[in-house]
């Protein structure tokens, strides 16, 4: 059984899930059916009480049962923290993780944006500030997720002219899937640095290196298109451009870190309810809060450094220049300053689970999907946003509904139509399987404002068949 099949029977991740994966051990050699093991473990999740004496299943039921008892002392946030909605016809799934998070203790302001989705914790697309303490599923699985767009100094027309030349520069400069890594490793700064500021960055360490300068899986991607700059942006004239495009971010090891801390985070706190289970918090003075913001702070870096060499290697494969570059990251968080609803101006921690960061002057990218624009953007520094914005349209339904809904000769329609050509990605980045993009900036035109559309042309993601890591 999976985590999320012993969720079903009602089992909380941690101590309880561990103490059920025992027991399902234990049992294989017995001859007995899973089932009736999962019908047992049910019965136990539902009246611990009742089995607190019992020979195999007593230690699950005194931990659901000290469980049971301190959450009866949860106290929430007197009132829900402020929370700002934007977008319209947002999942209900989305709107009431976001709700939940403004209960916690913790909670200062939140603001969910108009791309958002159900995810684990707080939804995809939801920002959120506490008061000291940081939670590591605010930030999410993939930390420090990173869209990264250089301008090259090769004509639009090679798109068309020097395909092969483009496709090869992707495929051999990066490398995509959830185990992808690099034979011959990539040299960078970043691996020089502390990465025994926890034990499990120095676990990973050398995993994080093979993986360096690769993409990964899900909604990760590496994409050459067309840039229409409408206003000159740092000394580049308007007019149109040559732009490679990136989405991705710490690979393995990022998840990793997400993880360890999040089950620190629940065992320190068995006084949430279980739909509050994934926003447990560290307080950033605790040891495990420190390590934490340490980790995530390398896997920033270390994200940053994927995107470098990816973009680094491509150009020096094409023989190009660099003429403008702009970069970005969300799944993240920040000490910043805030004007709060109140009017109080505060210290707080900004978690941006996929959001972008948008404050006055800011330059970000919110990108589409495959077959739709992606967009650069100047921030307006907006507060009741926490001065965020969307990290791209956002999906409109779940993967698992995507496989079933589309084809690819549905795919291949809409591609052919936008004239993109795709080299891999599987059926559940379909392009139809995102919002409207175009509906999504015009709700956060007070959020930011568009100087550049990006029309992508060429387009790799892992293959058909990977785990998405997003």
């Amino acid at each position: 059984m999976k985590n999320k099949d012993l969720r079903r029977l009602g089992l909380p991740d941690g101590e309880c899930t561990a103490a059920a994966r025992r027991i399902l051990e234990a049992s294989k050699g017995t001859g007995r059916d899973m089932r009736d093991v999962g019908a047992d473990l049910a019965r136990v999740a539902a009246s611990p009480a009742a089995f607190a004496d019992h020979a195999q299943y007593g230690e699950l039921a005194r931990l659901l049962a000290a469980r049971v008892s301190a959450q009866a002392g949860f106290a929430p946030r007197e009132g829900s923290a402020p929370c700002r909605i934007y977008g319209d016809d947002l999942e209900p799934g989305a709107l009431q993780q976001m709700s939940n998070a403004c209960r916690l203790p913790v909670a200062v302001a939140g603001a969910l944006m108009p791309d958002a989705h159900q995810g684990y914790g707080l939804p995809i697309g939801g920002v959120l500030a506490t008061d000291a303490a940081v939670i590591p599923y605010a930030v999410g699985v993939d930390i420090a997720c990173r869209m990264k767009m250089t301008v090259l100094d090769l004509p639009v027309s090679a798109l068309v002219a020097s395909q092969h030349e483009l496709t090869r520069a992707i495929e051999q400069e990066t490398r995509f899937g959830v185990g992808a890594e690099f034979r011959e490793r990539r040299e960078h700064s970043v691996m020089d640095r502390d990465w025994n500021v926890t034990m499990v960055t120095q676990r990973c360490r050398d995993k994080a290196w093979a993986q360096l300068g690769t993409s990964g899986s899900g909604n990760h991607f590496v994409e050459f298109g067309v840039l229409e700059v409408f206003e000159p942006v740092d000394g580049l004239p308007s007019g149109e451009y040559l732009a490679l495009l990136s989405h991705s971010g710490s690979r393995g090891t990022g998840a990793a870190v997400a993880q360890h801390y999040s089950n620190v985070a629940r065992e320190r706190h068995p006084e949430l309810p279980q739909d509050l289970s994934h926003l447990a918090w560290l307080d950033l003075a605790s040891e495990a809060g420190a390590e934490y913001w340490a980790a995530m702070e390398l896997m920033g870096a270390y994200a940053a450094a994927n995107h470098e060499l990816i973009h680094r290697h491509v150009a020096r494969a094409l023989g190009a220049a660099v003429r403008l570059d702009v970069e970005n990251h969300h799944n993240f968080a920040w000490r910043e300053r805030h004007i709060l609803a109140d009017g109080t101006e505060r210290d707080v921690i900004v978690h941006r689970k996929g959001a972008t960061p948008a404050g006055l002057g800011v330059l970000g990218i919110i990108p589409g999907s495959m077959a739709a624009p992606g967009y650069l953007v100047r921030g307006k520094g907006d507060e009741a946003s926490l001065r965020s914005a969307s990290h791209g349209a956002g999906r409109r339904m779940s993967r698992t509904r995507a496989k079933q809904e589309f084809t690819w000769a549905d795919t291949r329609r809409v591609l052919d139509e936008r004239g993109v050509t795709l080299l891999s990605a599987g059926i559940d980045e379909a392009p139809m399987a995102y919002k409207d993009i175009d509906s999504v900036m015009a709700a956060q035109q007070a959020l930011v404002e568009t100087i550049a559309r990006f029309q992508p042309r060429l387009v790799k993601m892992a293959p058909a068949g990977e785990a998405p890591e997003d």
